[in-house]
């Protein structure tokens, strides 16, 4: 290993040793990561890190988890509005927001669909005029995850009507707390609640919260949309503290659950393949050659899609751009869903579609197959990502458009 990693390493274990202790609260405890550096050790130096390597990351990782450590908030959009401000952000932006992040004391929620553009992001109408010394919000989002419980919101919104769709799109950070944000929660036909619409009726955002240029929403939205659809192939924060006691475990644990609470089907949504092999034994149809073969394909598919997954993420540590890859791993997750319901299906014949206790796995089966429609509309439907791809990593030529010009004059739902 680099030598500059073993003093990296030792430098970590030593501070740990000194600072490390169980009894304390999990803000004062992120709060001293964040003092260290050690909360993202490769920010900036300027915004809470230490300029190390993406490699030194792993590192810090290693030692907080030998040590029993929490390291920094990361369940949530939170990670979205992070990567958006450090490449988008003001100085002002990034020290007000960025701490935030890491401690967990500040919850973020993303304000991108609406009800009438969903897929079509750039058709967004929620308004944003400026009024004196604010700009005044009024429109309607929707699949807001986590909405109730967040404090701010990454804002797309309209900010010029007369500039064709892409280039009259305004970022903004919102405050969701303020009276003029309302939140009501949406039921799914899974049975879950995970996502919410967004009412804005004259809400508030002050100047110094645009992200970038009036007009250039576009471009700093697809960098939360890049990291997003990278996403797909990770899995959700997970409790690995093997019951140890103390108040920051406790608390620890509890923020866990609620972070994770929207997500609690999201495994379901992806299509269990970890349960095919051993549904496939417990039903019989492992013996089935040709559904053998299915199974096949699919793991063979999962197992190319998570090595994607890990190429464009250590690309990204590496510093290079990765935007239109995330599509690319978007679009896989969206293939091995499909086939994963497919062959769950095939496994468990006409009982896949039975719930309660004494369906298949506590009606899990049957979950996967109404949950797993979402992947191909979460984030960008996959005719939208294979459009990405075709135009942006193939060099084909683009769809003939229909909708140039100023977008006051676009038709549209």
């Amino acid at each position: 290993m680099d030598a500059n990693l073993e003093e990296i390493r030792a430098e970590i274990r030593a501070w740990l040793a000194e600072n490390w202790r169980p009894e304390r609260s999990l803000v004062e405890w992120r709060n001293l990561l964040v003092d260290a550096g050690w909360a993202a050790p490769d920010w900036p130096a300027d915004y809470y890190g230490r300029d190390l390597p993406p490699s030194a990351v792993a590192v810090v990782n290693e030692e907080l988890a030998a040590a029993g450590a929490i390291g920094a908030a990361k369940a949530g959009v939170r990670n979205l509005a992070a990567a958006t401000l450090l490449e988008h952000g003001t100085d002002a932006q990034k020290r007000r927001y960025l701490r935030g992040v890491l401690t967990g004391e500040e919850a973020w929620c993303q304000l991108f669909s609406e009800p009438g553009s969903g897929s079509d992001l750039a058709g967004a109408t929620t308004r944003a005029v400026r009024q004196g010394n604010q700009w005044v919000i009024n429109g309607q989002k929707v699949w807001n995850t986590s909405a109730h419980h967040a404090d701010f919101g990454l804002l797309l919104a309209r900010t010029d009507w007369d500039q064709p769709k892409h280039k009259g799109l305004t970022y903004f950070v919102i405050d969701m707390r303020q009276p003029g944000v309302e939140v009501r929660q949406l039921r799914q036909m899974n049975g879950h609640a995970s996502f919410n619409e967004v009412f804005m009726t004259d809400a508030v955002v002050h100047p110094e919260d645009m992200v970038g240029k009036e007009g250039g929403g576009w471009q700093v939205a697809m960098t939360t949309l890049a990291h997003e659809r990278s996403g797909f192939a990770r899995s959700r924060e997970s409790v690995e503290d093997g019951g140890r006691p103390g108040r920051i475990y406790d608390e620890y644990r509890e923020e866990v659950a609620v972070a994770n609470e929207p997500y609690v089907w999201y495994p379901q949504r992806a299509g269990r393949v970890d349960l095919v092999i051993e549904r496939a034994k417990q039903t019989g149809a492992i013996d089935d050659s040709v559904i053998r073969q299915d199974i096949a394909r699919l793991l063979a598919l999962h197992q190319s899609a998570q090595w994607y997954a890990r190429r464009t993420a250590e690309a990204r540590k590496a510093g290079r751009t990765t935007g239109a890859e995330g599509s690319v791993s978007k679009l896989a997750a969206s293939h091995v869903a499909r086939l994963a319901s497919d062959v769950h299906t095939a496994i468990t014949g006409i009982e896949a579609m039975l719930t309660g206790p004494e369906s298949p796995l506590d009606g899990v089966i049957a979950e996967i197959l109404v949950s797993v429609p979402a992947v191909s509309i979460a984030g960008g439907t996959d005719e939208i990502q294979r459009n990405i791809v075709s135009e942006r990593l193939l060099d084909m030529p683009k769809e003939p458009r229909f909708d140039t010009g100023p977008f006051r004059d676009v038709k549209r739902n």
